[in-house]
């Protein structure tokens, strides 16, 4: 199903009476198999008609999972169907729960919309051509009106004119870059101005390197210690990890995802694969490329005998150009990434099945 059939489906087909039992209902939650391959493996995507009592404005989520993994709380990117379902609007939005809870209804509101203005002025003016700051999902009390406050850029489109699929793929790709823009915009905004912003501040995650500060005596005690040792990783992270396991078990690998402190191996055909998952954060190829070239090596070399050492394989959050991918095969090292047709790689990655024939 295309992105242009499944809203215009549940526009035309949902009915908040019908309860969260319904066929609407149900085709929101089967949201993460319409979106997948349109957004980054890391993301988290959920698609509700409400709980309990059907919705006023059903909605279809997508979460930076580091960032948060709820409507709650936090900044997402959402598409929102109005009460009256004829207009659906991609709108870069955040979480009034912890706001209301803390300040009440019409102050949260207030510190929302002020939240979203300091971030949309912080954007240069290029970069939020022909995306609207309001939008109307009816006015409704609630939830709708704490969206309609919540809303920091938007695209809204009339259900019975929605663009071409081209054009609606662009423009969630568009708001994916836009997202990771302004939960940078809005740090700084919280750093340099004071009670500007008073949503969450994201909780510290990371990577941490197993290796960092740790000096071996002996390889024993080193292999002792890396098992035991529990590294930190962030949930963008653990989201391509499961992902790209679920389809290297579709693929017909055996394959491994809690093999501590790799983070997947992989066996098929009488090959063993040791692969490396890295974020690409704010389009540093460069240092997620580093960053899975000395691991895998490193975890090859302790972890391995030395006549029985495994291929390698680096997974991407996403494309990581042509020069990459030759430095990469250039070490012995596969690398693969998702795309909007389904997991691409280098050509050794292809011909082992860890990827597929993408283009």
């Amino acid at each position: 199903m295309t992105l242009r059939e499944y809203l215009h489906k549940v526009a035309s087909t949902y009915d908040r009476t019908a309860g969260t039992g319904s066929p609407p209902a149900k085709l929101l939650r089967s949201a993460p198999s319409v979106f997948e391959p349109y957004v980054p493996a890391s993301y988290i995507i959920k698609g509700s008609a409400g709980n309990g009592a059907g919705a006023f404005c059903p909605w279809v989520s997508f979460f930076d999972p580091d960032e948060t993994t709820t409507a709650t709380r936090g900044m997402y990117l959402v598409y929102l169907f109005a009460e009256d379902m004829k207009t659906v609007s991609l709108s870069l939005n955040q979480g009034v729960t912890e706001l209301r809870a803390t300040f009440g209804a019409a102050e949260a509101g207030n510190r929302l919309r002020g939240e979203a203005a300091a971030i949309r002025g912080a954007f240069p003016g290029d970069m939020t051509e022909r995306l609207v700051d309001v939008i109307n999902l009816g006015g409704r009390a609630g939830l709708p009106r704490a969206y309609e406050a919540g809303n920091i850029l938007a695209s809204t489109y009339e259900i019975d004119s929605l663009p071409t699929e081209e054009a609606l793929r662009a423009d969630l790709r568009r708001m994916i870059q836009l997202y990771q823009d302004a939960l940078v915009l809005r740090e700084d905004l919280r750093s340099t101005t004071r009670d500007l912003i008073t949503t969450i501040k994201p909780k510290a995650s990371g990577d941490q390197d197993p290796l960092l500060y740790f000096a071996p005596k002996s390889d024993d005690e080193y292999v002792q210690k890396i098992i035991a040792r529990v590294i930190k990783k962030s949930r963008k992270h653990e989201t391509l990890v499961k992902r790209y396991g679920a389809f290297l078990a579709g693929a017909g690998f055996a394959a491994g995802t809690n093999v501590h402190p790799r983070d997947i191996v992989a066996r098929r055909d009488g090959e063993d694969w040791l692969i490396e998952a890295k974020v690409v954060r704010r389009g540093n190829v460069s240092h997620a490329v580093r960053e899975a070239i000395g691991q895998l090596a490193t975890y090859a070399f302790l972890l391995y005998p030395e006549d029985s050492q495994p291929r390698r394989m680096a997974l991407f959050t996403e494309a990581i150009g042509e020069v990459y991918v030759r430095l990469l095969s250039h070490q012995g090292i596969a690398s693969v990434w998702p795309t909007e047709d389904g997991w691409a790689g280098s050509s050794e990655a292809v011909n082992a099945g860890l990827a597929q024939k993408v283009g």
